[in-house]
């Protein structure tokens, strides 16, 4: 419940004080949290991102406030947070698709409106998982700058996308891992913007060493395909799998979002500040049919030793 209340606590903050500068580590202050723990909570409850969400209702009210008093445009726009008016029309053009001085001309706005988070009653499902030390993960894989938050409506589609466009990449990596059966998605850098996302193997030392080299792979190409090293340090991790069938991959967003829903606040720990990784076991040795299976890995840390 004071989890719930906390996050109500800083909406509500955010609400008095819309047209001032939010400084997002008081917010976490007043929801009982991490800052960096607040911000991916806020993203994946809400589905938007905490910078987002501020700007949509700075726009919302900077909208009715042309519509309904005698403001001018730069006033409204230095009120909101804008450095210029030229910025703040670009931004209310995007989000209500005309141009703030042709608010008076009888046409329709957006509106976004505030959140408020309800209390209800889920859970009461049983839900396994481990909790472990991962040591220091080297792999190879190449990236896309996805919009949203993870685990957001945006994400599949995304996701998708970036995986069946980029199938040779995959299939050399493959190949240099030696390993066919596991395949790693990484989410890290997240921020206001968006975040990384990843898609690696791990390969072994030498092999890391020399794929760029042509006098070893006989090509001259491998230093443009955009690979890059991962290095995920020693981390605590929250491990979860989905149940192992023919098509794990649609329910793994949905594990995701249950683990912070439900899971994590009725535990001892917090998201830490480090990278995500959801390992695919998406081509095993045995039955594909019934074997295949994703397990999610959350970086936590105990919130009696991070939250100040």
């Amino acid at each position: 419940m004071d989890w719930i209340q906390g996050i109500q606590t800083a909406i509500e903050y955010i609400e008095e004080h819309i047209t001032e500068s939010i400084d997002y580590d008081k917010l976490a202050r007043i929801a009982y949290s991490s800052s960096y723990h607040f911000q991916r909570v806020f993203g994946i409850m809400c589905g938007i991102t905490l910078g987002e969400y501020i700007r949509r209702r700075r726009l919302t009210l900077a909208g009715n406030e042309l519509l309904t008093k005698e403001s001018k445009v730069s006033d409204v726009a230095f009120k909101y947070g804008y450095d210029t008016p030229e910025s703040f029309c670009r931004a209310f053009t995007r989000f209500h698709g005309i141009k703030p001085s042709q608010v008076k001309k009888g046409c329709v706005l957006n509106s976004f409106s505030r959140l408020s988070l309800k209390l209800d009653l889920i859970g009461g499902n049983e839900m396994q998982y481990k909790i472990k030390e991962i040591g220091e993960l080297i792999l190879v894989g190449y990236k896309k700058r996805f919009t949203g938050v993870p685990y957001g409506a945006e994400r599949a589609k995304q996701e998708e996308e970036f995986i069946s466009t980029t199938r040779a990449k995959q299939w050399l990596l493959i190949g240099a891992s030696c390993d066919y059966t596991t395949d790693y998605c990484v989410i890290t850098n997240v921020d206001d913007d968006g975040y990384d996302f990843y898609i690696a193997y791990e390969l072994d030392g030498w092999t890391r060493e020399n794929m760029n080299n042509p006098n070893v792979t006989g090509v001259d190409f491998m230093d443009k395909m955009g690979f890059e090293t991962i290095i995920i340090p020693k981390s605590l991790y929250a491990t979860f799998d989905t149940e192992k069938k023919k098509r794990p991959i649609c329910e793994y967003i949905d594990l995701r979002k249950k683990i912070v829903t439900e899971w994590l606040p009725s535990s001892d720990y917090l998201l830490a500040k480090a990278p995500e990784v959801v390992i695919m076991h998406w081509r095993p040795k045995g039955d594909w049919e019934k074997e295949r299976y994703v397990e999610v890995c959350l970086p936590i840390e105990n919130k009696n030793l991070s939250v100040k």
